[in-house]
C-alpha cells in the first residue's frame, strides 16, 4: 500500500461570502503525479493556495495533513520550511538577476553572513544538469525562454529539498518542444521518489503523466481517476469538470462569408533592438467579412510580431507596405489610430497588456472606447455601468458583479473581460492572439461561440494560436507562417495538422 503524503480534508474557502470550495477533499500518495483539473473558477488554485499557506491557517474551513500531522500555515514560509513549494503560471523570477542569484534568492549559499559566491555557482551548476538546462549560471533570467525560465524554477524548488512540488498550469505558455522536455523531466523526478501536483487545462498531457486525477466543479469534489483502474478518457474528464458531454469542441459556424474587409500587403518590419535584424518579410495576407483566418506557425514564426506591427506598430522599427480597409489604404500611426480605424487586438498576454487587473470590470470593459460614454470629457457613470452589465450579461461573465476587481476572476472570466472591451470598442477587424491561452475546455466552447457570434455579424477576424487544433478547427482559411514569412495559405477543405508542418518543413528546406 502507498505512503499518503497529503490529506486535505473538507476544504471549505469563501470570498465576500461567496463560497468558493465546499468540502474538497484531496489525498496525494508519495512518489506520485496527481493531476487536479476542472474549469477556471471551480477552485483549483485557491486550493492549491491553501495548501502553500498563501491563505493562512484559519482563513478556511477543513485539515491540512502532512505525513499525517496537522498543518497550521501562515505564510508560504512555513509551507516552505515542510517541503512544499508551489510555481504559479506567472513565474516569480527576477529578470535583470542571473540563473544562480534566482535560483538562491533567500536561500543564500552564506557562511558568516557572507554569500559564498563559488558554492552558488557550483551548486546551481549540479541543480541545472538535473532539470536537464544547458545555460551558464551567470546567465541573466532576462535572456532566456519561457520554457527554460519554468526549468528554473523547478531547479529552483530542488534546491529548497522540496516533498511536494505544486505546478499551476506549468505548460500554459510553452511550445510543444518545451512542453514534451518538462513532462518528460516531472516523470524523472518521479523515479527518483519526488511527489508532485499539477494543475492542467491540457488533458492529454494530463492523461499522459498522472498516476492520478482528482475532478473539481463548482468548488466541490467530483471524483479521482486511478490510472490502472478506472477508464480515463478526455471525454470522461470533461463531463466530470464541466458537468455535461461536449459533443463538439469547436461549435459550427452559420453565416456568409463575403468582400475583403481587410488587407495586408508587402509588409516588413525590423527588430526594434536590433534595427539591422528583419523580423517579417514581405507579409500578404487578406481577410473576408464574416471570415475567420487562421494563422498557424511555431514558436518564433513571427505571429505576435505580425499582429502587434500591425495594430498600432506597437512591436517594431522601419516598418513598411501597405494596409486597406474595404479596399482603401488607410494609415496607423499609433494604437488610437488603429482602434479610430475599427482594428482590435486582443493581446496574448491578457494579465500584463490586456486588463487592469487591480481595477474592476467595468473600467476595464469600457477603456477602449470611453468618448462613447463621454460628454465634454465628463463620463456618463451610468451609461457606462449599463454598458458593463450589458457585456457581463451578454458573454456570461461570472463575477460577484461589475464592480468586482479583475485580478479576482478566474482566466476564463478575464479572457471575456478583455473580449468585452474590443467588441465594445466597435471594431470591424479583430486580431485575436492566444484567445484561449491557460483556460478550460468549457470556458473555450464559450469562447468560440463568441468568435462565431463575431464572424456572423460580418466581422472580420483574425485568429493567431499555438494550439494547431484549435486554428483547423475555427479557421475559414489558414496563413502558415516560418520565420517572419507566410510560407502557405490553405482552405478550410485542405487544412490539417500535416499540411501546416508540411509547409513550415519545406520553408526549412528552402531557407537552406
Amino acid at each position: 500500500m502507498a505512503d499518503k503524503l497529503l490529506e486535505m480534508k473538507d476544504i471549505s474557502k469563501s470570498f465576500s461570502g461567496v463560497k468558493v470550495l465546499k468540502g474538497v477533499n484531496l489525498k496525494v500518495d508519495k512518489g506520485e503525479i496527481h493531476a487536479l483539473v476542472g474549469e477556471n473558477g471551480a477552485g483549483k488554485s485557491t486550493l492549491m493556495n491553501i495548501l502553500s499557506g498563501i491563505y493562512e491557517y484559519g482563513s478556511y474551513e477543513g485539515d491540512v495533513l502532512l505525513e499525517g500531522k496537522k498543518c497550521k500555515f501562515k505564510n508560504i514560509k512555513d509551507s516552505g520550511e515542510k517541503g512544499i513549494v508551489i510555481i504559479h503560471q506567472e513565474l516569480a523570477l527576477v529578470p535583470y538577476l542571473s540563473i544562480a542569484e534566482n535560483l538562491f534568492l533567500g536561500n543564500e549559499q552564506e557562511e558568516k553572513g557572507i554569500i559564498n559566491w563559488n558554492k552558488t555557482h557550483t551548486y546551481t551548476e549540479k541543480l541545472l544538469e538535473k532539470v536537464g538546462l544547458h545555460e551558464n549560471s551567470h546567465e541573466l533570467i532576462k535572456n532566456i525562454g519561457v520554457g527554460k525560465q519554468q526549468l528554473v524554477e523547478i531547479a529552483k524548488a530542488l534546491a529548497k529539498e522540496v516533498k511536494l512540488l505544486i505546478l499551476d498550469e506549468p505548460t500554459a505558455a510553452l511550445n510543444d518542444t518545451d512542453s514534451e522536455h518538462l513532462l518528460n523531466l516531472l516523470l524523472e523526478l518521479k523515479e527518483e521518489g519526488m511527489t508532485s501536483i499539477i494543475i492542467s487545462h491540457k488533458l492529454k498531457e494530463v492523461t499522459k503523466v498522472a498516476d492520478k486525477i482528482t475532478v473539481i466543479r463548482d468548488g466541490s469534489t467530483i471524483e479521482t481517476l486511478v490510472k490502472g483502474k478506472d477508464a480515463i478518457t478526455e471525454d470522461r474528464i470533461i463531463k466530470g469538470m464541466v458537468g455535461r458531454e461536449l459533443v463538439d469542441r469547436f461549435p459550427k459556424r452559420i453565416g456568409t462569408i463575403g468582400e475583403v474587409m481587410f488587407e495586408v500587403k508587402n509588409w516588413r518590419a525590423y527588430d526594434p533592438l536590433n534595427e539591422e535584424r528583419l523580423v517579417l518579410e514581405d507579409i500578404n495576407l487578406y481577410v473576408r467579412k464574416g471570415e475567420v483566418v487562421g494563422i498557424a506557425g511555431l514558436m518564433g514564426a513571427g505571429r505576435t510580431e505580425l499582429a502587434t506591427s500591425i495594430f498600432g506598430k506597437i512591436y517594431g522599427k522601419n516598418i513598411s507596405g501597405q494596409l486597406f480597409k474595404e479596399g482603401k489604404e488607410i494609415h496607423i500611426k499609433n494604437v488610437s489610430d488603429a482602434i479610430e480605424r475599427g482594428l482590435a487586438y486582443v493581446t496574448e498576454d491578457r494579465k500584463t497588456a490586456g486588463l487592469i487587473l487591480i481595477d474592476d470590470i467595468r473600467h476595464n470593459i469600457s477603456l477602449a472606447n470611453l468618448k462613447n460614454l463621454s460628454h465634454k470629457g465628463v463620463i456618463d457613470d451610468n451609461k457606462e455601468i449599463h454598458v458593463a452589465t450589458s457585456y457581463k450579461e451578454k458573454l456570461n461573465i461570472k463575477c460577484a458583479g461589475i464592480l468586482q476587481k479583475v485580478g479576482d476572476l478566474s482566466g476564463g472570466n478575464q479572457q471575456k473581460v478583455v473580449l468585452s472591451k474590443w467588441i465594445y470598442s466597435e471594431p470591424d477587424i479583430l486580431i485575436l492572439d492566444e484567445p484561449t491561452r491557460g483556460i478550460d475546455v468549457g470556458a473555450k466552447y464559450e469562447i468560440y461561440t463568441i468568435i462565431n457570434e463575431l464572424a456572423k455579424q460580418g466581422k472580420a477576424i483574425i485568429l493567431i494560436s499555438s494550439e494547431l487544433p484549435e486554428v483547423l478547427g475555427m479557421s475559414d482559411r489558414v496563413y502558415v507562417m516560418n520565420e517572419g514569412k507566410i510560407v502557405g495559405e490553405l482552405e478550410q477543405a485542405e487544412a490539417s495538422q500535416e499540411s501546416v508542418m508540411k509547409c513550415i518543413m519545406q520553408s526549412s528546406k528552402e531557407a537552406k
